[in-house]
């Protein structure tokens, strides 16, 4: 059996991005014909009418006091924190190269140090948390993550398993997610992080069935080791890679379904049979 070879895979890079704004020069006139400026015009003799200076002080210190008494920009996310939206702030802020590590969803250290030095660079308090400001300054020069940004080095959720999956033993695996799900009459019994084959050797999609297994293989093209082959297409098989636990998604096979977790492939080489359904989709 031929089997599948490990391929490099290019990686994309991103340079770094700046914000830059520009305030209008000119001056507006309220219909009163008194300059709108915060605060109100406090020179004397001036406002509605000519009225006094010690009215103009008084919408002045109105002025004043309705300013100091807007409430701070609510802090989102700061160092300790966790979940998608951490994710996604990272990968924003990984877009712009502030931060250099793949998203963890962890808010650490380092995504403190980006905030701050994002924050700083804009002449925003630099505090390290991430408030409706920061925010909002991010995202306006940043896109929407898409899901292989968020999950660079693989472990996001699982997507819904396709109708063909929902009925029988089953190896259903989404191109999408880049996992594996193995069902049984529609419960999900076990769940692994996969990859496929690149660009010019791309994993096939469709329905299949598993029709040979082989503990030790070896390709007979690349000799390269196939460990826990479940071949379901030709030569395309489901197998643990050596080099996708160390090198993670910087890699892709030649069209096999690679897995890195080698105690979870074992179990599932244990559980299915020759003649179980393999489904891959999008």
């Amino acid at each position: 059996m031929a089997g599948c070879e490990v391929r490099d895979t290019g990686a994309g890079t991103t340079g770094p991005g700046a914000g830059t704004g520009a305030g209008s020069g000119g001056r507006h006139r309220s219909p009163a014909g008194t300059r709108n400026t915060p605060g109100g015009d406090d020179r004397p003799g001036t406002g509605d009418g000519g009225g006094s200076a010690k009215g103009t002080a008084a919408g002045s210190a109105a002025g004043r006091t309705t300013a100091s008494a807007a409430p701070p920009a609510r802090v989102l996310w700061s160092r300790g924190d966790s979940g998608r939206s951490v994710r996604e702030l990272q990968a924003r802020l990984r877009q712009i190269a502030w931060l250099s590590e793949a998203p963890t969803g962890t808010y650490g250290p380092l995504t403190e140090r980006a905030v701050r030095g994002f924050q700083s660079k804009r002449g925003l308090p630099a505090t390290g948390r991430t408030d409706t400001v920061t925010w909002r300054r991010l995202v306006a020069m940043t896109r929407a993550p898409g899901t292989w940004e968020l999950y660079p080095m693989g472990g996001q959720p699982a997507g819904a398993p396709d109708a063909r999956c929902l009925t029988g033993r089953v190896l259903c695996i989404d191109k999408t997610s880049r996992t594996l799900r193995w069902m049984i009459d529609g419960r999900t019994l076990s769940t692994m992080a996969v990859r496929f084959g690149t660009q010019y050797t791309p994993t096939r999609e469709g329905e299949f069935q598993v029709y040979w297994k082989s503990r030790h293989h070896v390709s007979t093209i690349y000799h390269t080791a196939m460990p826990y082959a479940m071949f379901f297409s030709g030569g395309q098989a489901v197998h643990y890679s050596s080099d996708f636990a160390a090198r993670g998604y910087a890699g892709g096979s030649h069209g096999c379904v690679n897995v890195r977790d080698e105690a979870a492939i074992a179990r599932l080489f244990a559980q299915v049979k020759v003649g179980d359904k393999v489904v891959v989709h999008r």
